[in-house]
């Protein structure tokens, strides 16, 4: 409901999508005159054998198996020609790739200019090669953000048996956390404003001991009169409005895409667990990451000499565009 302008007159490829079992399939056959389609394309994947394509272009859209079947001279993988084609023939791509996919799946879209929703881990956010997308406006955060969806899983995947219970369609379905969709379509939620109500103190906002910049654990504590750069969670994405925050980059360890370099190196210090037995690791491993001073309340922290820290997960840094504050 939140895309439905972007369809009108459009071809539609859901190319990771078996037609005869993909939810993707069922709601654009069910909506293909609401949607005012013009052809619906989705192709079958088979990891060893050859395949097939389905195509519908309007007549009965409430019987979802009416289409044109079309073998395929290979197996479906969206990365082969014939399924390049079909990509270089649509004009809106809506599927749940392959998560160990998803760079190149991302990359090639973009390659061929297409618009689309595509589902994936929240997590791809922190990805090297997608997160400058997301920084240069060419790609955000769509409607399904850092949610737990259900999806239906192959033998030698944990499965929740209640779920798949009350499906009760033969398949086996589990539930699976942080899962976000990503688009290039335009939508309502880009250009709303977050609404900011908090004051910085120093007191409350803590110093990142190797940026220039605070940290900021929740996206709605974000202070409205801070005129500095801010370390956010990653899921501020689904907050980000281009035209009130600027994004100055990510802060990831080793993948520091933020432009700003750190201030210290923290080999010498040693990890130490919250009951302070040590774990036999250096500080190595959080050279590069958003670092604060002091002991964390839960999870291990680093000592070196009187000096404690502990590191925060993966930050956007970002800056208010103070003509649009709240």
């Amino acid at each position: 409901m939140h895309y439905k302008e972007h369809f009108k007159d459009k071809i539609v490829l859901c190319n990771c999508d078996d037609p005869t079992w993909s939810a993707f399939w069922k709601y654009f056959h069910l909506n293909f005159s609401a949607l005012g389609l013009k052809k619906l394309i989705s192709t079958h994947y088979d990891r060893n054998n050859p395949t097939y394509k389905m195509v519908y272009e309007g007549g009965d859209d409430n019987n979802i198996e009416v289409g044109v079947i079309t073998p395929l001279e290979g197996n479906g993988d969206f990365r082969n020609q014939e399924c390049i084609d079909l990509l270089k023939e649509s004009d809106i791509v809506v599927t749940n790739p392959p998560f160990s996919l998803f760079r190149e799946y991302i990359a090639q879209l973009m390659e061929y200019e297409k618009k689309f929703i595509v589902w994936s881990n929240t997590n791809a956010i922190t990805y090297k090669e997608f997160f400058p997308l997301l920084k240069d406006g060419k790609v955000w955060a769509g409607y399904l953000f850092n949610s737990t969806c259900v999806f239906r899983v192959g033998d030698g995947y944990k499965y929740d048996e209640k779920v798949t219970q009350q499906i009760n369609d033969g398949y086996k379905y589990g539930k699976v956390p942080s899962i976000a969709t990503f688009t290039n379509l335009d939508i309502k939620k880009r250009h709303e404003n977050l609404i900011l109500w908090k004051n910085y103190t120093p007191e409350e906002y803590s110093d990142y001991d190797n940026y220039d910049a605070i940290n900021v654990n929740k996206v709605t504590d974000i202070p409205v009169d801070y005129d500095g750069i801010l370390g956010v969670p990653i899921t501020f994405l689904d907050k980000y409005n281009p035209e009130q925050f600027e994004i100055v980059g990510l802060v990831n360890g080793k993948d520091n895409l933020a432009g700003i370099k750190t201030t210290r190196d923290y080999s010498a210090f040693s990890e130490t667990r919250q009951d302070s037995t040590k774990t036999g690791a250096s500080g190595k491993k959080i050279n590069g990451n958003p670092v604060i001073k002091g002991k964390p309340t839960k999870g291990n922290y680093f000592t070196f000499g009187s000096e404690v820290v502990y590191s925060a997960y993966a930050r956007i840094f970002i800056r208010l565009k103070h003509g649009r504050k709240a």
